[in-house]
């Protein structure tokens, strides 16, 4: 499966972005998604994940309450909602697919810029 996720921006801090990560070559549902980010000088980190029915989904701390990850399986889309967006969250974001939501991601597409100005 090959993924691209796109949305990224220069967005103000406190203020909202949705990525979208397009999937192509196999059908979305038949894996679990996740979304991730680093920033410069730092590892990646995880950041959200859905399982291959959008039924169960994990959030780091860093972002529960302000994210929410979602999925339209008809067509082929995992999407993140960022709101109340705090100028540490500027980073690169990727999403990736795996077989399961605790299983290692295996597929990645490339990353989505967003920074957030205070």
């Amino acid at each position: 499966v090959q993924l691209q996720a796109y949305g990224g921006g220069l967005v103000q801090a406190g203020g909202y972005l949705r990525l979208s990560c397009a999937a192509s070559g196999r059908p979305l549902s038949s894996y679990a998604v996740g979304w991730f980010r680093q920033s410069p000088g730092k590892e990646r980190e995880f950041m959200a994940a859905i399982n291959w029915s959008g039924v169960s989904s994990n959030y780091a701390d860093s972002v529960k309450g302000r994210f929410t990850i979602s999925r339209d399986n008809a067509k082929n889309t995992v999407y993140l909602q960022m709101n109340s967006l705090k100028p540490e969250d500027t980073a690169v974001y990727y999403c990736a697919a795996a077989t399961n939501m605790w299983d290692d991601y295996d597929y990645w597409g490339q990353g989505t810029e967003v920074t957030v100005s205070s």
